[in-house]
Formats: structure tokens, sequence, C-alpha cells
């Protein structure tokens, strides 16, 4: 297999580091401000968001996933819409989101 891209050079995995540190310290505000104001189902939507950006963050750029084939893309892909039914079902269990009218 020929290695037909560049990778990231050490400067811009730190900079990836810094965006993440900064998104997982976004997430722990996000708990103390749901904690006094009790945001409930925006804290989720917020929360599930940050989640996103930092999975496609590592996806993309520690994995590689942005040089590799698409077949291997769609799985990833697939497997990312899995989790985000999951997630769904669970807020909806617990009682975080209701979904339909009630």
């Amino acid at each position: 297999m020929s290695d037909s891209h560049a990778h990231p050079v050490p400067s811009q995995y730190w900079k990836i580091a810094l965006v993440l540190a900064v998104l997982t310290a976004l997430e722990v505000a996000m708990y103390y401000i749901d904690r006094e104001l009790g945001l409930g189902l925006t804290n989720a939507l917020v929360l599930v968001v940050l989640a996103i950006a930092k999975f496609l963050i590592v996806v993309g750029w520690f994995m590689h996933l942005r040089y590799e084939s698409p077949l291997l893309n769609r799985f990833f892909t697939a497997g990312f819409i899995l989790a985000m039914g999951l997630y769904t079902v669970v807020l909806t269990a617990l009682g975080v989101i209701t979904l339909g009218g009630g």
C-alpha cells in the first residue's frame, strides 16, 4: 500500500490536541451551566454536537480516515449513524428528550 498523502506534522497534532482540549473544557463547562440554569434538552443537544465535533476530529486526523478508501469512510459513517441512534434512544429512555407531543 503506497503512502500517497502527507501526514500532519507534529505542530498540527499539537493544534488538534489544543482544539480537543478546548472542546472538552466546553463540555465540562456545560455540566456546571446546566446545574445552574437547568437547560435540559439544550444542554443535551450542545453536548451531542460537541461529541460529534470531537469524534470527527479524532477519526479524521488521529486515525487518518481522511486519507482512507471510500469504503472505510462509509463503514465509519454507518457506525456513527448507529451511535447517534443509540444516543437518541438512551436520552429518550432517560427522559432527557421527548419525541412527539405529550
